[in-house]
């Protein structure tokens, strides 16, 4: 068998050398919280990989044998440590029973400006009050299925580099570039300085219906808001037209994940 990183034995719960994974279920202790260590967690084999093909500079492993070696393809180059244990050493660690038996944790990558990512981009979406992190990981996915270019983070949105974010998007959060918009919604002239339309979602019934929008033609930003409230004014009106998509008659709105996708297909004009 392939070598899987530098393979460590961990019997014991309390070994510091697993410090990255401790207490990830403890929200004022969490490695991947944003006010502390801030540090990149991926959950299962897959999304370990992808985390592995990223620009995140993975810091180790822990898990499993059997799902530590199902890696050994990603892992036979990498010079981190690959620590082994039980599941029930595991789930005292973590503070639960994982059933996906593997982590992978890393250190952040640096953020984008978000001029880079505009001016490379011809397809974006920009996200405002997203603060749910599986709403978040879901539109990252999708984004990332529909071939969209980039996200651009504008008000109250959420870390996306959050543990259930990344693992909700099964890992594409690691690939689709992000960046934060600062001033919002005035830093949405930062699009339209580059040939941007943007096109802001909304169930208004005097908002241009999907299928006359075009969004398909030319350099197109899709404006998403939060679950419930939906955008606000302001941003609808710092957008250049208000689209809706089509539904029937009593129905008022979708998740933003799944509104996200129909937008992001329309976008791809397949």
């Amino acid at each position: 068998m392939r070598c899987v990183a530098h393979m460590v034995e961990i019997s014991e719960a309390d070994d510091p050398r697993v410090d990255d994974f401790r207490d990830l279920s403890r929200a004022d202790r969490r490695p991947d919280r944003p006010g502390g260590r801030g540090l990149v967690i991926a959950e299962g084999v897959v999304v370990v990989e992808r985390l592995l093909a990223s620009p995140y500079p993975v810091r180790a492993l822990f898990g499993v044998r059997r799902r530590i070696e199902e890696l050994a393809g990603a892992t036979a180059a990498l010079d981190v440590p690959a620590y082994v244990t039980s599941a029930d050493v595991m789930a005292q660690v973590v503070g639960f029973h994982l059933n996906r038996g593997v982590l992978a944790v890393a250190d952040r990558a640096p953020v984008i400006p978000p001029a880079e990512l505009v001016e490379r981009s011809r397809r974006l979406v920009v996200l405002e009050g997203i603060g749910d992190h599986e709403n978040l990981g879901a539109l990252f996915r999708n984004a990332a299925a529909l071939s969209v270019d980039g996200v651009l983070l504008g008000a109250d949105c959420s870390d996306p580099l959050y543990r259930r974010s990344v693992r909700v998007s099964m890992g594409h959060v690691l690939r689709v570039p992000f960046a934060h918009l600062e001033s919002w919604p005035e830093d949405l002239k930062l699009l339209r300085d580059n040939g941007f339309r943007i096109a802001a979602l909304t169930p208004r019934a005097d908002a241009k219906s999907l299928r006359d929008a075009a969004l398909d033609e030319g350099r197109v930003a899709v404006l998403l808001g939060s679950e419930g409230p939906g955008l606000t004014e302001e941003a609808i009106t710092a957008a250049d037209l208000a689209v809706r998509i089509p539904m029937a008659s009593g129905v008022d709105s979708l998740n933003v994940a799944t509104a996200g996708a129909i937008a992001f297909h329309a976008m791809s004009g397949a």
